[in-house]
């Protein structure tokens, strides 16, 4: 087991935690939007690699991670205003959340790489939406 001088926190953790806030302080909605899906992607792509090296421990924290995501970015959609856009997502993130969690009992990690690709691709078109 790793100590560390400080008691609160190993120091990657407290670096993530102050690197999130800063990120998010001030932020407006839509950029909290696309931090989500660059946390679910980022997530997604290190239980890949977790599970090439058989780390599972920080697989199933990174699956934890990634499926709390999916669940925000759905809880936010707003269904009177987004109308068939929003049930689309809706049933997006509800199947890729399935697809990640059927992945989490294997050892494969083809399935959240296709995950990461494909809530990448989504972000992608989020992040195009602000720039037009």
């Amino acid at each position: 087991m790793t100590r560390y001088a400080t008691p609160l926190a190993n120091p990657a953790a407290t670096y993530r935690q102050v690197d999130l806030a800063g990120r998010t302080t001030g932020a407006d909605p839509h950029r909290l939007v696309g931090l989500l899906y660059e946390e679910g992607v980022a997530a997604l792509r290190a239980a890949a690699c977790a599970a090439e090296t058989r780390q599972f421990a920080i697989k199933s924290e990174r699956v934890a991670r990634a499926t709390a995501i999916l669940f925000a970015l759905e809880a936010g959609l707003d269904f009177d205003q987004g109308g068939e856009v929003s049930r689309t997502l809706a049933t997006f993130y509800h199947g890729l959340r399935q697809q990640v969690l059927h992945a989490s009992i294997g050892i494969d990690p083809e399935p959240f790489r296709e995950a990461a690709a494909s809530l990448e691709e989504i972000g992608g078109a989020w992040a195009s939406v602000r720039a037009s």
